[in-house]
């Protein structure tokens, strides 16, 4: 037999995945306190030919359904079925969260600050502990898809360190209308990847608890175009959605000026100038109404859908278009 038609072998959960062949397998952490036991599905798709093994992963947060239907549709169209290469589906990390549609494990942790996990630590960090060892070390890239937490609405955003250039050259390939400069945040998946030197785009869109068509079109198309560009799948990729991704090198948080009942005037995504009234915040009774100014020029990545804010209350994200 020729040495190029040797198949390198893959044995993910202990099952040996085949040249062709797909498989259904569950990450098993711990049960419910009923003994019901809480299965992690964990989808495989192997082609015949040997290539990159791409991970598409969502449900880190329980509440962030938009993710979930990305990954769903994925798979529910065949997309994850390569022609060359292995894609792996974890369409619900966190499935304790999910069930109780909450951002953290039942144990109150946040399983994105649990990595990479001790075998014997809380439940979160064991949650972590199993998946870097048994799924981690099998891929080469991660496409990892999270929402905005509580009202706060994220407008397709891929995370990337803008230092690494083939991360942003991956993020390009995604083409999200921003892409934002994001340092690794301590013991966070993102790191935990980083330090196994493989690639990890973070997409950010839409809000918790909702299922939004904007954000599930805008991942699919991302996983799409990233696919083919890997050369694991041919799409007929759509080019009127094609775009150049605004760079931008820093972002900040505008608050609240005071507690009661917010109105954002500008739409999520859209550009600013510094000092545009951008929101106001009013009382209920109709005596104070304080205007909101953009304290900076650049782009509103984020919003707060929330119709009451207390003061301090993150109610815009602006990201600063990065110098050329």
């Amino acid at each position: 037999m020729p040495a190029h038609q040797h198949h390198k072998k893959i044995v993910i959960l202990g099952k040996e995945i085949l040249p062709g062949k797909g498989a259904q397998l569950n990450l098993d952490v711990a049960k419910l306190h009923t003994t019901t036991p809480i299965l992690v599905p964990v989808i495989i798709e192997r082609a015949k030919v040997d290539g990159p093994t791409v991970l598409l992963m969502a449900g880190m947060h329980g509440d962030e359904i938009n993710g979930v239907e990305i990954i769903r549709r994925v798979i529910r169209k065949g997309f994850n079925k390569p022609q060359i290469g292995t894609i792996i589906c974890l369409p619900v990390f966190n499935i304790f969260g999910f069930l109780n549609l909450k951002r953290e494990l039942p144990d109150g942790r946040d399983l994105n600050r649990s990595f990479p996990g001790s075998e014997s630590g809380s439940l979160a960090s064991q949650f972590a502990f199993h998946f870097m060892k048994e799924i981690a070390p099998h891929v080469d890239y991660v496409i990892d898809f999270h929402t905005g937490s509580a009202q706060r609405n994220n407008f397709p955003q891929i995370r990337c360190v803008l230092d690494n250039e083939e991360s942003v050259e991956l993020a390009k390939i995604f083409n999200p209308p921003y892409i934002l400069n994001s340092s690794y945040i301590s013991k966070t998946i993102r790191e935990s990847i980083s330090k196994l030197d493989k690639k990890m785009l973070l997409f950010e869109g839409g809000k918790t608890n909702s299922i939004e068509e904007f954000i599930v079109e805008e991942g699919l198309n991302g996983v799409k175009r990233f696919l083919s560009h890997m050369g694991m799948r041919t799409f007929k990729i759509d080019l009127s959605k094609d775009r150049t991704p605004v760079v931008l090198s820093e972002s900040r948080w505008m608050r609240s000026p005071n507690s009661g009942m917010f109105q954002a005037l500008v739409k999520n995504g859209a550009r600013v100038n510094k000092g545009e009234v951008i929101g106001i915040v009013t009382d209920p009774y109709g005596k104070i109404e304080r205007k909101v100014k953009a304290n900076s020029e650049g782009y509103i990545i984020c919003l707060n859908e929330s119709p009451v804010v207390y003061k301090g209350d993150a109610i815009f994200h602006i990201g600063k278009e990065a110098a050329v």
